[in-house]
């Protein structure tokens, strides 16, 4: 039962990463919020990496870093777009958007590949996650602001809608589903020549986050003389810690291949818990409308994880 219990965590990290997140980055005022939570980010797996290179005994060197690093900086990019939507929206709505990443990168790989080989509940799947993405956003720009604010009004911060409230978590899943479509592709490079590349990429990926946490720490601290509270802070770090967790739990649940199937639609339905945390924590309230929605995606995610599509 080992893999159930690896499974769990992912499920209960990431979606507190998401929640922890929030929290950290919701406030609209701190306009450097995002790259924060970089900063954060960088610094735990930083930490990480040194332990999977010292104690683990994970190779590394610059060749791997570099051939890695689109994959990298694309993975990056994406979620410092997350963070930034984080600002602007509910993670009841964010989430289950970032989180169609894999509907997009299995819609590439039908345009590419076509679609022989994948069975029709398969293609049902990917639709579900579309529809469900597509009418979140639909649903969120047509919704009355009448019917916004009085939703709203359990929950300490106001949206209203804006652009960049749907546009930061689009960008989030469009370069993910990028990163994660090119991340076969590099990882296919790289088995040539290390044994255990796996291990080695995730370790490259970590230190390019934590090059990327320094370089926000010249800029916001350095250059803009923007101060660290640590109040503020303790959620991102804490949010941090959980992305962390999460990653390496879910490497070491899904190695066990004999239960795969099972344990990847556990952990790709995390979203589901994120709505709950939003909902329970932070007194997000939807429309029923976005509920369907979000029912949609989940249920297409857990299609998807669990035929491993």
């Amino acid at each position: 039962m080992t893999w159930f219990w690896l499974s769990i965590i992912a499920l209960l990290c990431w979606s507190g990463s998401d929640l922890f997140s929030k929290i950290g980055c919701r406030d609209a005022r701190d306009k450097y919020s995002h790259l924060k939570m970089v900063m954060a980010v960088g610094v735990v797996m930083g930490l990480h990496a040194a332990y999977e290179i010292f104690v683990g005994g994970t190779v590394i060197n610059l060749d791997i870093i570099r051939t890695y690093l689109p994959v990298s900086l694309l993975y990056i990019l994406s979620m410092a777009m997350g963070y930034v939507g984080l600002r602007y929206i509910e993670l009841s709505i964010s989430s289950p958007i970032c989180n169609s990443s894999g509907a997009l990168v299995a819609v590439l790989t039908f345009l590419i590949d076509g679609i022989a080989g994948y069975s029709p509940l398969a293609i049902f799947a990917v639709v579900l996650v579309c529809v469900g993405a597509i009418g979140l956003g639909v649903v969120e720009a047509r919704e009355d602001e009448a019917l916004r604010i009085e939703r709203q009004k359990a929950s300490n911060y106001k949206y209203a809608k804006s652009f960049m409230a749907l546009a930061m978590p689009v960008a989030y899943c469009i370069l993910d589903a990028a990163g994660t479509f090119a991340d076969t592709r590099v990882l296919e490079i790289l088995s040539r020549t290390v044994e255990d590349y796996e291990a080695s990429a995730n370790v490259a990926y970590e230190l390019t986050f934590l090059a990327a946490g320094v370089l926000c720490f010249i800029y916001v601290v350095l250059i803009k003389k923007d101060r660290l509270v640590p109040k503020m802070e303790g959620p991102k770090y804490l949010g941090a810690v959980c992305e962390t967790a999460g990653q390496f739990a879910y490497i070491y649940a899904i190695a066990d291949q004999e239960h795969v199937a099972m344990s990847a639609p556990i952990i790709a339905s995390y979203c589901a818990a994120s709505v709950l945390w939003s909902r329970l924590f932070l007194k997000e309230k939807l429309s029923w409308k976005h509920y369907l929605m979000i029912l949609l995606v989940v249920i297409g995610i857990a299609i998807m994880g669990f035929f491993d599509i």
